[in-house]
């Protein structure tokens, strides 16, 4: 297995637990009362955007050249760190 491709694999089993996490949160969001859930659900489309932008990414990862992939992949992981530390403060905001 090349390094891309071991990348790659780590990328999707990354954006598989935030996916997990954002449902969590969701849960969450479900149980709460009306001004929570409002904001919850605010805070799960931003980490949506950020999640899909980290996709997007990954994508265009999987379809770059060998020669061009170490490029790419200095992008995702900035969407990565990106959305990485908006996962951690909702974490942190809706224990």
């Amino acid at each position: 297995m090349s390094k891309k491709e071991a990348y790659q694999q780590k990328v999707e089993a990354q954006l598989n637990e935030w996916k997990a996490d954002i449902d969590k949160l969701k849960a969450k969001g479900d149980q709460a009362n009306a001004s929570a859930k409002a904001e919850i659900y605010e805070q799960i489309d931003q980490l949506k955007a950020k999640r899909d932008a980290v996709s997007a990414k990954s994508d265009e990862l999987r379809n770059a050249s060998d020669e061009a992939w170490e490029d790419v992949k200095a992008g995702l992981d900035l969407a990565k760190d990106s959305l990485s530390e908006a996962m951690q403060s909702a974490r942190e905001r809706f224990k």
